[in-house]
């Protein structure tokens, strides 16, 4: 800092040999140096100030722009989506009730197929009941008309002699002839 102060020193010596010099007193010539600098740089800094600052302005303003726009396209963006899933949800709804409904459908046709299956099949079983009851009864009627018979022929070999034996063999021929002669 000596040093400093030296060469103010020097300088002022050779100020008063010329009319140029710096005054040392610090009192009387710091407001003026300070308001000199001041004045200069307001003047010569204002413009550069002023461009930075607008650059610096602009740089924002385009920054909230861009955000803007951003946040609209995000926003459309996020209408866009949310209409889609709402007709998503509406296209799940209905797939969820056609598809309960399809299923009540298929619910109902089944039960009604089966119910019809076991229709067809207790008509089957009842037709093949009557069926074999059916038959049993013929055996039956069979079988007591052959023992019938097997008894008859019996009784009458036992019992019939030649002209008993043609006396019904001619009445038998007169039935047959009467029935030949209505039916002629």
């Amino acid at each position: 800092m000596k040093n400093v102060t030296d060469s103010f020193l020097s300088v002022s010596y050779w100020s008063s040999a010329g009319s140029f010099g710096f005054n040392t007193d610090i009192f009387a010539t710091n407001p003026i140096n300070l308001s000199v600098v001041l004045g200069v740089l307001i003047f010569f800094g204002k413009g550069v100030l002023n461009d930075l600052l607008d650059n610096r302005k602009q740089r924002i303003l385009k920054t909230i722009r861009n955000s803007e726009e951003l946040r609209g396209r995000s926003l459309e963006q996020l209408e866009k989506a949310r209409s889609h899933l709402r007709k998503v949800e509406i296209e799940a709804d209905q797939f969820r009730v056609n598809g309960y409904s399809e299923i009540e459908r298929e619910k109902l046709n089944l039960i009604n197929s089966t119910y019809k299956t076991l229709e067809q099949l207790e008509n089957y079983k009842n037709d093949t009941i009557r069926f074999e009851q059916q038959r049993a009864i013929n055996q039956v009627r069979q079988r007591v008309f052959q023992q019938a018979l097997q008894g008859a022929l019996g009784t009458l070999n036992s019992c019939l002699n030649n002209e008993l034996h043609l006396r019904t063999i001619s009445t038998n021929i007169g039935v047959f002839g009467t029935m030949k002669e209505i039916a002629d």
